[in-house]
């Protein structure tokens, strides 16, 4: 039996009704950037998210990058984050001129460990950035301690965590912005590129939408240096429609997880993630840590079994943050889990056949 890594065709089959309808409505207002639906949409993510603000934005880099320039942060400047991310959380502190700052992580959340965030800290630090990887939030209390007692903002890197929770509290709603990324793959994507960030602050709000649009609040009043960062039609169409059916959809990942969980809790060479106690887990992506990773994802490869790897090398490595001269051994927790994630099978249409298929196939490539 073949099993995809992802389906995206599953997913879009049974809502291709009310998406073709949503995009013949903006084809119809030839409201292609921005317009109605997307500020539908922006009402509906903030409800959603539990906050009074949204913004929609072109991807979430741009979110990302635009939170940051909101809070005023530039050259000269750091930001605190980890380097168990995808690049786009670094990069967008490197172009507002500011220097990322990385902490390790927790080994079991695989977030970061605020335990070591205060070592962290100097005079230049000006925001931390969490992320919530693979559909879990970061220990935000924790976080949050230290942050206040420094008078710091918080931002959260929420793109791998709609509709996760802490303590109650969704995503995107701890800090005093949540950046979201909405790229096809995620739990709630678009048709293409698409972000959003989300506050309670009307005037970060206020700016993010500024910053969006070439810095204009008014057409043609420039009041700062802004970005064409703003969200297509269609792509608020179809994710208003398809943000109906997110809590569903996230609810049939946690019971696949669950079933990954039993048939996994008895191989002893495989570490299944971990859900916190305070956190509500959405599973983005379901990753374990195994022995000789490549081989065992080139031998399940083989077997028609469709697996990723997130993220195999940590940002400080990568070429393109030499400048920074961190070099293996500055960050071991999160230098072990790039050289151990195996990302197997996670979307809510995964039958719990196949999740026993993949699980079987696993222990067989394991004792290979």
């Amino acid at each position: 039996m073949s099993i995809p890594f992802l389906d995206l065709a599953a997913q879009h089959a049974p809502l291709l009704g009310e998406i073709n309808a949503a995009i013949q409505e903006v084809i119809a207002q030839s409201a292609f950037a921005g317009g109605p639906r997307v500020a539908a949409f922006e009402k509906d993510f903030a409800a959603y998210c539990r906050v009074n603000y949204c913004s929609g934005v072109g991807h979430g880099t741009d979110a990302l990058w635009f939170a940051l320039l909101a809070l005023g942060i530039g050259p000269g400047d750091e930001v605190i984050t980890v380097p168990s991310t995808f690049m786009a959380t670094a990069e967008a502190i490197s172009y507002t001129g500011a220097r990322p700052v990385f902490v390790d992580i927790d080994e079991t959340t695989y977030t970061l460990d605020p335990a070591r965030l205060e070592a962290a800290i100097t005079p230049k630090t000006k925001a931390i950035l969490p992320v919530h990887l693979f559909g879990q939030m970061a220990d935000m209390e924790g976080i949050l301690a230290v942050a206040n007692q420094h008078g710091l903002p918080v931002v959260e890197d929420a793109c791998q965590a709609h509709g996760a929770e802490y303590q109650g509290r969704r995503a995107g709603s701890v800090g005093v912005l949540g950046c979201f990324s909405f790229y096809p793959g995620k739990n709630l994507g678009a048709f293409g590129e698409a972000g959003g960030v989300t506050t309670n602050d009307a005037e970060l709000w206020a700016k993010v939408n500024t910053l969006r649009d070439h810095g204009q609040a008014k057409k043609y009043h420039h009041s700062m240096v802004g970005w064409n960062g703003r969200m297509d039609g269609i792509q608020g169409a179809v994710l208003q429609v398809k943000l109906k059916y997110l809590d569903s959809a996230n609810e049939a990942r946690r019971r696949l997880a669950e079933q990954y969980q039993r048939l996994l809790g008895a191989v002893t060479a495989v570490k299944a993630p971990v859900a916190a106690a305070a956190a509500r887990h959405v599973y983005h992506l379901y990753s374990v840590r195994v022995p000789k990773r490549d081989a065992v994802l080139n031998a399940l490869g083989k077997r028609g079994i469709g697996c990723g790897i997130h993220y195999p090398i940590p940002v400080h490595l990568q070429a393109a943050y030499r400048s920074l001269g961190l070099g293996r051994g500055a960050f071991p927790r999160a230098e072990r889990c790039a050289d151990e994630f195996l990302s197997l099978p996670m979307f809510p249409e995964l039958r719990p056949d196949q999740v026993e298929t993949v699980v079987q196939n696993l222990k067989e490539c394991l004792a290979e």
